[in-house]
């Protein structure tokens, strides 16, 4: 990979994006105060912030999703531009990868390549579905994937979706100026992120554009030439990514509030057998058998394929699954989640907005939808009065922001769709809490205020399973880690012993069990 490119925003050169006074008012809230904003040929440019901090609101208007505030100036090439809506955006020459991805799920990987871009037909208008195919797997192949094209896009893995979403964004790459990558790597594993980041070396050395949105601040000082910071709507500094070091980019996003260290655990906890599996099998997943704790944080790790990716879904009953899950000795049944929420298993799930959530309706109903019964006093009545109050205590105690029950869900940040997420399942005080990628997409904040509500589950008397693509995770928050690989353990490590070295060590089959 490509070195960032000292200079790249050098003088007498000219931005290709050039942002000033951007400003943006939603009612009750702005989210954009005087943004500036520029961006050279052959430049990666970090935007970076927690959530919350107006990034994505920024990229909508540059997509042409919103319009921004009266005064702003968005110059493209050295002309000023006017982004009416989302095909001027792609007119004009800016291209996206959302951490939506934008795909539809019913479809498969040729017929979501085909969305925006049509098909190539030949005689009688009738479209070349084997020239389509090839051209599918040609475009997946360059980006390191191998899978079946043909395969609805929902039964492929979250890794091979971004995949097929970073090969729609770059396929006409030669006539963009501008290519937008909004935490492209959220669930990829490392060589796939590699992978990405040559992709995004080839059009640095055509002299696109490139502004990256990343919570992974590794990935900020590995690609980008600078970094811009915003916080709360305006911009805190423009950096190059030499001036800075990863403690210093955290405290500037943070605004020097220093984060909580790895919370240690509670030692008067008696600790007892909650959650029992015995001989779990499933698509990948084998024979998998394991005791959960109460007290305790009990990590996942492995590999994109390795079977971690189904673990907790099989726990909840989202997946089929033979063998026995017991909480607390009552056995739960498979493919029941109603039967898993009643006996005290809780999941959040890795993609939040399309199976954690109701993404249309407000934060309030989304928080009390796991349970209307206690606020319901007739049949087919909820007290609003009472909901309103409830979800006011979990906005206050998880730091939910806006601050406002009404507020749709989709309108949040990740992190704050997250914190709802966790809310809605909290809220049952569960015997067994199963986060599968809890923090994905979230900045360090919102990631420290997860871990710390993990941990205080725990502290009460609850199990709680993490299962993270990300090793330095299972590292900051875990007892206790079980090691992933072909679909079976491979190994377990204490906290004593973990570090993410050795976690990858154990995935890729060079160690066993440690400590």
């Amino acid at each position: 990979m490509m070195a960032p490119t000292e200079g790249a925003a050098g003088a007498g050169r000219r931005p290709v994006l050039d942002i000033s006074d951007l400003s943006k008012t939603f009612p009750g809230t702005r989210a954009l105060d005087n943004v500036a904003f520029d961006l050279y040929p052959g430049e990666v440019h970090a935007l970076v912030g927690q959530n919350g901090s107006g990034k994505s609101t920024m990229i909508k208007i540059l997509a042409g999703f919103h319009q921004p505030d009266d005064g702003a100036r968005i110059e493209l090439a050295g002309e000023e531009v006017t982004i009416h809506d989302t095909a001027t955006s792609r007119d004009l020459g800016f291209r996206f990868v959302h951490q939506e991805l934008g795909l539809v799920d019913e479809l498969d990987t040729v017929e979501n390549l085909a969305l925006g871009e049509g098909y190539e037909t030949g005689f009688g208008g009738r479209i070349r579905w084997r020239a389509a195919r090839r051209e599918a797997r040609e475009r997946i192949q360059a980006l390191g994937y191998d899978f079946d094209v043909r395969r609805p896009v929902r039964e492929l893995a979250a890794s091979e979706r971004t995949g097929i979403a970073i090969a729609r964004a770059l396929h006409d790459w030669e006539s963009a100026k501008v290519l937008v990558v909004d935490e492209p790597t959220a669930s990829l594993p490392s060589h796939e992120v590699a992978v990405l980041f040559e992709a995004i070396d080839r059009v640095r050395a055509k002299g696109l554009g490139v502004i990256y949105i990343s919570h992974r601040l590794d990935e900020i000082f590995a690609l980008a030439d600078r970094v811009t910071l915003l916080r709360d709507g305006r911009v805190v500094g423009t950096y190059g990514t030499g001036e800075l070091d990863e403690k210093k980019l955290v405290s500037l996003m943070v605004g020097g509030v220093e984060l909580s260290p790895r919370i240690p655990r509670d030692p008067t906890v008696e600790s007892k057998p909650v959650l029992e599996v015995k001989g779990l099998c499933g698509e990948i997943v084998e024979d998998l058998s394991f005791t959960a704790n109460s007290g305790e944080v009990l990590g996942i790790a492995g590999l994109t394929g390795s079977g971690r990716e189904e673990v907790l879904r099989l726990l909840f009953g989202d997946l089929p699954r033979t063998g026995e899950v017991t909480i607390e000795g009552r056995p739960v049944r498979p493919e029941r989640p109603t039967e898993a929420v009643a006996a005290g298993i809780a999941l959040v799930p890795a993609d939040r907005t399309g199976s954690g959530s109701i993404i249309g309706l407000s934060v309030r109903e989304n928080t009390t939808l796991t349970d209307l019964a206690r606020h319901s006093h007739a049949v087919g009545r909820l007290s609003k009065k009472e909901e309103l109050a409830e979800t006011r205590e979990w906005i206050e105690a998880l730091d939910i922001r806006p601050p406002y029950p009404e507020a749709v869900f989709d309108s949040l940040s990740g992190g704050n769709q997250q914190k709802v997420v966790l809310a809605k399942w909290l809220r049952l005080k569960p015997r067994a809490i199963l986060l599968d990628e809890p923090t994905q997409g979230v900045d360090v904040g919102a990631k420290a205020t997860i871990h710390a509500l993990a941990r205080k589950a725990a502290a009460e008397g609850a199990t709680v399973v993490v299962a993270s693509s990300e090793d330095a995770e299972i590292c900051d928050i875990c007892d206790r880690a079980i090691i992933m690989r072909n679909g079976q353990i491979a190994g377990q490590i204490e906290v004593e012993s973990m570090t993410p070295e050795t976690i990858a060590e154990m995935q890729l089959g060079t160690v066993s069990t440690v400590g």
